[in-house]
C-alpha cells in the first residue's frame, strides 16, 4: 500500500462517500414530512415510519451481501449501478401517487445505499496508509453523520416552501455529477475470488431475523407492549434468531465470516458503532416529530433546530480521527460516551421543558459525542482482522450500522405509538410527551452499555496489539 493517498484515490472515495451521503440525506429528510405525508396518503405512522424502517431494513440486508460482492464484483461496476438504481428510485418517489409507489422508490434507493456505502470504507481500507486511517475514517464518519444532521433541515425547509416531493427533485443533479465523478476515478478491482458461492439461504435467513424483529416491535406499536401479538411476536423471533445463529456456525457457505466475532475488541467496536447509530438516527425521527405535535413547530423549523449541532458535531469527526490516529482509541471514545449520556440524560429529565433552542444545544452537545466516537468504533475495528478478513469486517460493520438506524426508528415509533393505547385518557400531546420521555430511558441505558463497553475493552484487553 502507498505511504500516500492519490488525487484520484480521494476523489473515488469522495465519489462513493457522495453517493452514500444522498442516501441517507433523503432517508432522513422524510422523517420532518411524515405529519405532512400521514395526511396527504391517508396513513397511520406506524405504516408511515415503514419508509424509513423499510427502508433501512432493505440497507441492512445489502449490505450483508458486500463482503461476497466486493470480492466478486470490480469497485466501479459496483458504484454505477448504485447509482443507477439511486436515479430510478428518486424517479419513482417524484411522481408516487400512494403510498405504495413511494415505497417502491425508496426500496430502490435502500438497494443504492446499502452498496456505496460499504464501497466507500472498501476504497479506504484499500487504498489509505494506516497512519491515516483514522483522518480518513473520520472524514468517512461526517459525510455518513452530517447527512442525518442536514437531512431533517433539508426536507424541512422543502416541504414547506414548496412540497415533499422537491426532496428527491434536487437530488436528481447530484446524482448524475457523482455518477459521472465515480465513473472516472473508481477503479479498484475485484477484491479476489470468494472462497464459496454464494449464500443465498444466508441472505434469506438474515433478512428474516431483522425483518421478524422489526415487525415484531411494529406490533407493539399498533397493538401495545402488553398484546399478546407483541408476545408471540417476540418468542417466534427469539426462536428464529436461534435457528440463524445454529446455521451460521455450521453451515459450509459463509454470507459473512462470523469467526471475526472471535476478537473481543472487534464485539465492543461493533457494540458501539451499533448503539451510537441506533442513538442518532431514533433522536432524527424522536425530535422532529416531537417538535411538530407538541411544539406546534412548522416542518422547516423542526429540520432547522437540528442543523447547528450537526454542522459542529461533524467538524468533531476529523479532529477524532487525528486523536486516534495518535493516541488510540480510548480518548474520542469515552468523551463520546459520557457526552452521549449527558445528552440523552438531560432531554429526559428536561422533557416537558423543551423548547426549539433548549432541543438545538441538547442536540448539539450529542451531536459532538457520536462524531467522537462512531469514525473512531470501525477505525479500531478494522485494525482488529487479517487482511484478508476486511471486507467481512466491512460489510458486518456497515450492515449493522444501518441496522441500528432500523431498529432505531422502529422501536421508536412502537414507544410513541405504543403509549398511546396504553393509556387512552391521555390526549395527542401527552401521548406523545409521555412517549418520547420512555423513547429517552431506552436512549439513556443505551449510552451507559455503549460507555461501560468502551471502559472494560480499555482495561481488559488494552495490551492487545493491532493487526495491520
Amino acid at each position: 500500500m502507498p505511504a500516500t493517498v492519490s488525487n484520484k484515490v480521494k476523489l473515488a472515495i469522495l465519489s462513493g462517500g457522495l453517493l452514500s451521503f444522498i442516501g441517507v440525506l433523503v432517508e432522513t429528510s422524510m422523517n420532518v414530512t411524515f405529519p405532512t405525508l400521514i395526511n396527504e396518503l391517508h396513513v397511520s405512522l406506524p405504516t408511515i415510519q415503514w419508509l424509513t424502517t423499510g427502508y433501512l431494513l432493505l440497507v441492512t440486508i445489502v449490505m450483508s451481501t458486500t463482503a461476497y460482492i466486493l470480492k466478486r464484483f470490480a469497485a466501479q461496476k459496483i458504484f454505477l449501478f448504485a447509482t443507477l438504481t439511486c436515479l430510478i428510485g428518486s424517479i419513482f418517489c417524484i411522481f408516487a401517487p400512494n403510498f405504495i409507489v413511494l415505497m417502491v422508490g425508496r426500496l430502490l434507493q435502500a438497494i443504492s445505499t446499502g452498496l456505496s456505502t460499504p464501497l466507500m470504507f472498501h476504497l479506504i481500507f484499500s487504498s489509505v496508509p494506516t497512519k491515516k486511517l483514522g483522518l480518513y475514517t473520520g472524514f468517512a464518519s461526517v459525510i455518513i453523520s452530517l447527512a442525518p444532521a442536514l437531512g431533517p433541515t433539508y426536507g424541512g425547509v422543502l416541504t414547506s416552501l414548496w412540497s415533499w416531493r422537491s426532496i428527491f427533485i434536487g437530488t436528481i443533479p447530484i446524482i448524475i455529477l457523482v455518477g459521472l465523478l465515480g465513473a472516472w476515478s473508481i477503479d479498484q478491482p475485484a477484491t479476489g475470488v470468494s472462497k464459496h458461492s454464494f449464500d443465498y439461504l444466508g441472505v434469506v435467513g438474515l433478512a428474516i431475523v431483522f425483518t421478524s424483529i422489526i415487525l415484531t416491535f411494529n406490533e407493539a406499536g399498533q397493538f401495545g407492549w402488553l398484546s399478546s401479538s407483541f408476545r408471540i411476536g417476540a418468542i417466534l423471533s427469539i426462536i428464529i434468531i436461534g435457528l440463524f445463529i445454529i446455521y451460521a456456525i455450521k453451515g459450509n457457505r459463509k454470507l459473512i465470516d462470523y469467526s471475526i466475532l472471535q476478537y473481543p475488541i472487534l464485539r465492543f467496536r461493533l457494540f458501539s458503532y451499533f448503539g451510537l447509530q441506533f442513538i442518532n438516527i431514533g433522536l432524527s425521527f424522536i425530535l422532529p416529530l416531537f417538535a411538530q405535535t407538541v411544539l406546534h413547530s412548522s416542518a422547516m423549523e423542526a429540520g432547522l433546530m437540528l442543523l447547528p449541532g450537526s454542522l459542529l458535531g461533524a467538524a468533531i469527526g476529523p479532529i477524532a480521527g487525528r486523536i486516534y490516529d495518535r493516541t488510540g482509541p480510548f480518548i474520542p471514545l469515552v468523551t463520546g460516551g459520557i457526552l452521549m449520556l449527558c445528552g440523552t440524560t438531560l432531554f429526559w429529565l428536561l422533557t416537558k421543558q423543551l423548547n426549539f433552542w433548549l432541543i438545538t444545544s441538547i442536540y448539539t452537545l450529542i451531536r459532538i459525542g457520536f462524531n467522537a466516537g462512531f469514525g473512531t468504533s470501525i477505525s479500531d475495528g478494522s485494525l482488529q482482522v487479517p487482511l484478508q478478513n476486511k471486507s467481512d469486517q466491512n460489510s458486518l460493520f456497515s450492515m449493522m450500522q444501518q441496522y441500528a438506524g432500523s431498529l432505531g426508528t422502529g422501536i421508536s415509533a412502537a414507544v410513541i405509538s405504543g403509549v398511546a393505547i396504553m393509556y387512552p385518557h391521555l390526549n395527542t400531546v401527552s401521548a406523545n410527551v409521555t412517549g418520547t420521555r420512555f423513547s429517552f430511558i431506552l436512549l439513556i441505558g443505551l449510552s451507559i452499555a455503549i460507555l461501560l463497553s468502551v471502559i472494560v475493552a480499555q482495561t481488559k484487553y488494552r495490551q492487545q496489539p493491532h493487526i495491520k
